[in-house]
């Protein structure tokens, strides 16, 4: 079982098409199976969370805190690193963020 806070490789398959390709994420929470990830992108343009290498990343990254969404835990191949605690908090308030103003709508 994989802890909120790890970054995974996981298979995901995009909404738009009916493509699945490995891509790093990390995990939010797991329930019964189903993992709540956020994807991750090595595109820095984009908004999120950032990752260094410091962070444990391969290279510069984003965690995209606009694409969240579940997986099975068969589609994880093998987690990378873990967040530290800081990136962890950092993470969800930001999401925490986001809910909030959806709830206040």
């Amino acid at each position: 079982m994989l802890k909120p806070g790890a970054v995974v490789l996981a298979k995901v398959q995009f909404t738009d098409t009916f493509e699945i390709k490995k891509r790093p994420a990390v995990i939010l929470f797991e329930e019964f199976g189903n993992v709540v990830a956020a994807g991750i992108t090595s595109n820095v343009e984009m908004k999120g969370i950032a990752l260094t290498k410091k962070d444990g990343a391969i290279k510069n990254s984003v965690i995209k805190t606009n694409y969240i969404f579940t997986l099975t835990e068969k589609a994880i191949e093998k987690q990378l690193f873990t967040l530290n605690k800081q990136k962890k908090q950092e993470l969800y308030n930001e999401l925490e963020k986001k809910l909030c103003k959806l709830k206040n709508k």
